[in-house]
C-alpha cells in the first residue's frame, strides 16, 4: 500500500441524541449496520459536528454544508428518562499522534444561532498546540474555534494539521435519485460532487478523462461498467447526441449509456432514464477515483437503490478500490442490506465492520465484528457473513 491520508482512528462522542457515550476505532473503510433508529445516522453526524467545530464555527450553515441535519440544542442533547440532561456535548478524534477535542455549548431554553466553544483542545504528539476552557484568560470569542486560526501558523505536511484538515474536509453524502438524474438543484454542491449526487455529469466526465493518467480511475472506471451489466459503455456527451425527455431540463451535457441488448440508433440513455441503480454505482465510484473527494467522508444508506447483489459486488469494489489506491480516502458507511457484508473482507484490518443498536434504556453502542477463530470457523461450515447478521449472531437487528 502506498502513501495514506491522516486518518481518523478513535472517535469520542458523548451527550449527543441517542449517544450517551461512545469510543470506537475505525480503519480505512468502515460498515455501520443496525436496526432503523439505532443510531447509525447519529455517528456520522457526530463526526460532521466534530467537523464543524474544527472549521471555527458550529451553526445551521456550517452543519448543512456537511450534511448534518441542524437541530434545537434539545434535540441535540441526550435527554434519557430518569438522567439529567448533559449541558455540553463532547466530541474528540484522534489520529496516531494527534488528536482534536471539543465540548460545545448552547441552552436548550434560550437556544443561539451558533454552539458556544465550552472547552477546546488541538494537540499534537502529546503537546498541546492550542486550549480553551470557558475559565480562559482573557476569554476568546466563544463563539469562534481557536484551532482553526491556530492552524494557519502549521506547516503543510504537519500531523496535526493534516488530522484538523480532514475533520475539516468530512462530510455526509446521501444521494438521491431526482438530483442524480439531475431533476432537482443539490442544496449542498461540494467537490467532485454534491451531497445529493448533483453534478454526477460533470464528475463522470472528468474521471472518464482522468483514465489515460491514472490506473486506479481506469480500474474503478471497468469495474463500475462491468456493474451496470445492460451497459455496453458509459461516457458523458452534449445533450443533443441522445435522446433525452424535455422533462429532464436543458444540460448541456448528459451521461450517456450505451445499451447492449437494444438496436443500434435505439440503444442510447440519458442519466435521466437508465436505471436508479447505474445513477448510484457511478455516484460511489466518483468519490472512490477523484482526487477532489474529501480524505474522510461518508456515504449515508449506500446500498439505496440497489439490487442486494450488486450492493454485495459494490463492496466487495469498494474494498479492492480502497486498498490498492495509492491515496485512499476514509470512509464510513452504513447499510442495511445484508449482502452488503458479504462483499467485506475482513480478514484485512483496514476494513472493519461495526454493529449499532441500542439498549434496553435506548443508548446507542457500538460493536466491532472481527474475523476471529469463531467467524473463520463458521465461514468454513458455509455460514456467510449476511446469514449470522439475519439470524441475530452479529447483532444490530430490529427486535420485532
Amino acid at each position: 500500500m502506498g502513501l495514506v491520508h491522516t486518518m481518523l482512528t478513535k472517535v469520542q462522542i458523548r451527550g449527543f441524541k441517542s449517544i450517551e457515550s461512545l469510543e470506537f476505532d475505525l480503519g480505512l473503510l468502515n460498515v455501520f449496520i443496525g436496526a432503523n433508529g439505532s443510531g447509525k445516522s447519529n455517528l456520522l453526524e457526530a463526526i460532521g459536528v466534530l467537523s464543524a467545530a474544527a472549521s471555527g464555527r458550529v451553526d445551521d450553515e456550517s452543519l448543512l454544508r456537511r450534511g448534518v441535519r441542524p437541530g434545537l440544542p434539545q434535540l441535540f442533547k441526550t435527554s434519557f428518562a430518569h438522567t439529567n440532561q448533559p449541558p455540553h456535548i463532547f466530541f474528540s478524534g484522534q489520529s496516531e499522534d494527534s488528536r482534536y477535542d471539543v465540548a460545545l455549548f448552547n441552552p436548550t431554553s434560550n437556544p443561539k444561532p451558533a454552539w458556544s466553544y465550552h472547552t477546546e483542545t488541538w494537540e499534537s504528539q502529546g503537546h498541546r498546540i492550542v486550549g480553551r476552557s470557558n475559565r480562559s484568560k482573557p476569554l476568546p470569542n466563544p463563539e469562534a474555534g481557536l484551532a482553526a486560526l491556530k492552524a494557519v501558523e502549521r506547516s503543510p505536511g504537519d500531523p496535526a494539521l493534516q488530522l484538523l484538515d480532514a475533520l475539516r474536509d468530512y462530510a455526509i453524502f446521501t444521494p438521491t435519485t431526482p438530483t442524480l438524474r439531475g431533476l432537482v438543484p443539490d442544496q449542498q454542491m461540494r467537490e467532485p460532487i454534491g451531497l445529493s449526487g448533483g453534478g454526477l455529469t460533470a464528475a463522470v466526465l472528468k474521471v472518464l478523462w482522468s483514465r489515460s493518467k491514472s490506473a486506479q480511475a481506469r480500474q474503478i472506471s471497468n469495474d463500475a461498467l462491468a456493474m451496470i451489466d445492460w451497459a455496453k459503455s458509459i461516457t458523458a456527451s452534449p445533450s443533443s447526441t441522445v435522446p433525452v425527455s424535455n422533462a429532464a431540463g436543458g444540460a448541456r451535457h448528459v451521461i450517456r449509456f450505451r445499451d447492449r441488448f437494444m438496436k443500434e440508433k435505439h440503444n442510447l440513455l440519458s442519466g435521466y432514464d437508465a436505471s436508479e441503480g447505474a445513477l448510484y454505482v457511478l455516484f460511489t465510484a466518483v468519490l472512490a477515483a477523484s482526487p477532489n473527494s474529501p480524505s474522510l467522508f461518508a456515504i449515508d444508506n449506500v446500498d439505496h437503490g440497489l439490487n442486494p447483489r450488486l450492493t454485495c459486488q459494490l463492496m466487495r469494489n469498494l474494498c479492492d478500490w480502497v486498498i490498492s489506491s495509492d491515496l485512499p480516502p476514509q470512509i464510513l458507511l452504513t447499510t442495511h442490506n445484508p449482502l452488503a457484508l458479504d462483499g467485506l473482507k475482513l480478514q484485512d484490518d483496514r476494513v472493519r465492520l461495526f454493529t449499532v443498536s441500542r439498549t434496553t434504556s435506548g443508548r446507542t453502542v457500538v460493536s466491532r465484528v472481527t474475523f476471529d477463530n469463531r467467524l473463520q470457523k463458521l465461514s468454513k461450515d458455509g455460514w456467510t457473513l449476511s446469514r449470522l447478521w439475519v439470524m441475530g449472531h452479529l447483532g444490530g437487528v430490529a427486535n420485532v
